[in-house]
């Protein structure tokens, strides 16, 4: 009987490996719905602050509505009403673009109608 007890499987030695699992299945989890859509947005936003151009309307962080006038390597001037009020501010100060913004959602909308037309004669074609 004592024998058996001190060849018995060391209980420890099981829950180790199992917690090893659960703590990279943890990470894994932390990472695909946390730290990776973070990157991406950092990245998005990154982008539309690389992309902005003359004549674009924006909207920075701090609320100004106005239209871009220039841009220069890490600034940009922005002028705010028909006064022709010009701001320079940072680039990282960007909110959000409408103009690129509507334009995106343009190139959406005609990729849609795009699909639709080819799938509308594709039908066409099959019940020839």
């Amino acid at each position: 009987m004592l024998n058996f007890l001190e060849n018995a499987p060391d209980p420890g030695a099981m829950s180790g490996g199992s917690m090893i699992i659960m703590l990279v299945v943890m990470l894994a989890v932390f990472y695909f719905f946390m730290i990776r859509p973070e990157n991406k947005r950092k990245k998005e936003a990154e982008q539309m602050r690389s992309s902005v151009k003359n004549g674009d309307k924006i909207t920075t962080i701090g609320g100004i509505v106005g239209t871009v006038v220039d841009v220069k390597e890490d600034r940009f001037v922005v002028e705010t009403s028909a006064d022709q009020v010009r701001i320079e501010l940072m680039k990282w100060a960007l909110s959000t673009n409408e103009t690129a913004a509507a334009r995106a959602a343009a190139e959406a909308k005609k990729a849609k109608e795009e699909k639709a037309k080819k799938m509308a004669e594709k039908r066409a074609k099959n019940n020839k």
